[in-house]
């Protein structure tokens, strides 16, 4: 008898079931946390996924910054079967070679000194959560975080995490956080004192509507830090593995990127494997890589082989292929086209490279992100007026094109259905 596992063999006889009859399997089977699913994906292929009825769109969400490269793409595949059929899984009682190179990889692309150190969770909640146990070894318990900042929902994670709707249903919340203004240097200057464990900023906020902080805010993040004695903690979750066309937004020169700007602790997740779940931290010099001790943190799968494989299949690919470059190209040629379009319900395209939000003269982004779904683009109503857009690294122009030449049918319905 066979023991190879053909499409869709495990879902057979329902394997061909509409999205319509999948969507009510799910509503009798799947807590609620997420609503109801727009769709029911059964497929992909490059920066393309298909539903259950057939219906084809370009995926400019990647899974929300996840897939850098794209659906199926062969040498992920390639890399990480040859893995499972290889190693799948062990203890963190041992060490595996790949493991061992993704971390070294890292610490590389991210020209971490001598000492650095990375630790590997599963997710980017994870990674932050590791950065609050860290700086709780500095001796300090204060923490500051900014305003429409999102860093996670588990409970350290989530009293970082600004949005009170998220909150609220939980508090009280672990630790002393203060959150101040993002962007507002006077504001972080009068929060960073003696008591202060760490400061937790994103690069460019990502749920917050894709926000770009002003000339000089890093680096005064940075020198307010070093001055007070605390740790930078650079949350890259969503803006790392060349999303912003670095490989880490903080070091883009039009933030400021530079050795000086260089943080204590950065997390990273989300396109680092390319869709298979990782999370990782990395400690910048001894100082920091050694604040944790032996048994003070752990994961039960963090490092493991496939996730490590993928991780350094996922970093070759985009450093072979020029994606870091790519993502530049694109997102330019995305902020030209959309800005071009003139049309009066746009105001204004945010970002770097392709972590990118379409600003909106009106709270129409909902309905014009479903319009878009209607017409076969995904993206996301990252606020009542932006789209956000973090496709795949590997879209092209001509693919980046159709999106501007649909977008002001969907904003124009979006705006007739709301008059």
């Amino acid at each position: 008898m066979s023991d190879t596992v053909s499409e869709f063999s495990l879902l057979a006889p329902d394997a061909l079931s509409s999205g319509e009859s999948w969507l009510e399997r799910y509503d009798r089977s799947l807590m609620g946390v997420f609503g109801t699913p727009q769709r029911v994906l059964v497929r992909g292929e490059g920066c393309y996924v298909w539903d259950a009825d057939g219906r084809r769109y370009l995926d400019l969400l990647a899974g929300i910054a996840v897939n850098a490269l794209g659906h199926a793409h062969p040498f992920l595949v390639s890399a990480v079967t040859a893995q499972l059929a290889t190693l799948g899984h062990v203890s963190n009682f041992f060490a595996t070679p790949v493991q061992i190179a993704l971390a070294e990889r890292l610490l590389e692309v991210a020209n971490a000194p001598a000492g650095s150190a990375v630790f590997f969770g599963n997710s980017g909640t994870e990674a932050v959560e590791a950065a609050v146990k860290l700086s709780r070894r500095t001796g300090r318990r204060g923490l500051v975080a900014a305003e429409g900042g999102f860093h996670g929902r588990t409970m350290g994670a989530l009293a970082l995490t600004h949005k009170r709707v998220y909150r609220e249903p939980f508090e009280p919340l672990p630790g002393d956080v203060v959150h101040v203004p993002y962007g507002d240097v006077d504001a972080l200057t009068v929060a960073v004192d003696a008591q202060v464990a760490a400061v937790v900023l994103e690069p460019i906020q990502g749920e917050a509507g894709v926000r770009v902080p002003p000339a000089g805010y890093l680096a005064t993040a940075r020198e307010l830090t070093r001055a007070a004695g605390a740790l930078l903690v650079f949350d890259e979750v969503q803006t790392g593995i060349g999303r912003t066309g670095a490989w880490f937004a903080h070091q883009l020169p039009q933030l400021g990127g530079g050795e000086d700007l260089q943080p204590d602790v950065m997390t990273l997740a989300k396109g680092l494997a390319g869709g298979i779940p990782i999370g990782a931290l990395v400690a910048f010099g001894p100082q920091n890589a050694t604040l944790l001790m032996p048994g003070q943190h752990g994961s039960t799968f963090g490092g493991n082989p496939v996730a490590a494989t993928a991780g350094l299949a996922t970093l070759h690919v985009i450093e072979r292929d020029g994606l870091l470059a790519n993502a530049s190209a694109i997102g330019h040629r995305l902020t030209e086209g959309i800005e071009g379009l003139a049309d009066p319900l746009i105001t204004g395209v945010r970002g770097e490279g392709l972590l990118l939000a379409v600003q909106l003269a009106a709270p129409l982004a909902p309905a014009t992100a479903r319009n878009l779904l209607e017409a076969g683009f995904i993206v996301n109503a990252v606020a009542p007026d932006a789209l956000r857009l973090v496709p795949p690294l590997i879209l092209t122009a001509e693919q980046a094109d159709s999106f501007v030449e649909a977008l002001p049918a969907a904003l124009r319905a979006a705006a007739e259905g709301n008059s």
